[in-house]
């Protein structure tokens, strides 16, 4: 049966010759894996370019409950993007934004338009925006927590510490070493209360932004079974250095 479904690009393998494996996030089916024939051949009707990393598809899916491999019957990039693909700095922020979401949604069942609108909307945000992207991937994957249900706990103002395993600030230091203490708590908290409109105006040093990148992953490694480490994390570190 034929279904009509918004796609989020995650992974692209190749198989055989000149096919493709795509691992899509869909608005209407969660993520799913499609079997596009021939996409590698010159003059193919699907253009590889348009399974680059976190673009947005509109689709024209076969889909069977039970089978492991979907099919594509019509495949366009809506909207397309203009600034990500030529700009060094947006494009590797989608890769690694991309291996983060595929190392999260690959445990994620079924359909959840809030997630997904977010990804989209995000995307969309990213390929406009015209000012500063430094804390684009923090904001990012702080929002992101909200979706996936450890979004951190911001009802104590006045706590220095803030426990990475049960997501809350602390007065004190918790026993067990997963947390932040005073020197990073300020930028933690200024990142859960910030917002993509205040992207260009939110001031954090590279040296802050390199500690917040890596206890987001810490945070993320805690609260995401198997998460394990980001292959792309030492490039996007050398890019906001």
């Amino acid at each position: 049966m034929l279904y009509k479904t918004r796609g989020i690009v995650l992974k692209t393998t190749g198989y055989k010759s000149s096919s493709v494996i795509t691992q899509v996030f869909t608005e209407k089916f969660g993520l799913q894996s499609y079997l596009i024939n021939g996409v590698r051949k010159s003059g193919s009707k699907v253009p590889y370019n348009v399974l680059q990393p976190l673009h947005l598809l509109e689709m024209v899916v076969y889909y069977k409950n039970s089978a492991s491999l979907q099919r594509v019957k019509e495949i366009r990039n809506s909207p397309v993007f203009f600034h990500i693909p030529l700009d060094v700095t947006k494009s590797t922020v989608c890769l690694f934004l991309c291996e983060v979401l595929y190392k999260t949604l690959r445990r994620q069942s079924g359909e959840d338009p809030a997630l997904f609108e977010y990804i989209a909307s995000s995307m969309e945000l990213l390929d406009h925006h015209e000012g500063s992207i430094g804390n684009f991937h923090l904001l990012f994957l702080m929002g992101l927590t909200r979706h996936l249900g450890f979004y951190p706990d911001a009802r104590d103002p006045d706590g220095n510490y803030f426990d990475l395993q049960n997501g809350r600030f602390l007065e004190k230091a918790p026993s067990h070493p997963w947390y932040i203490g005073p020197g990073l708590t300020g930028c933690w908290r200024k990142l859960i209360h910030s917002r993509y409109e205040e992207l260009s105006e939110l001031r954090i040093g590279s040296g802050d932004r390199r500690q917040l990148l890596r206890t987001l992953l810490d945070y993320y490694n805690l609260h995401i079974e198997g998460f394990g480490s980001v292959r792309s994390y030492e490039v996007l570190q050398e890019l906001f250095s």
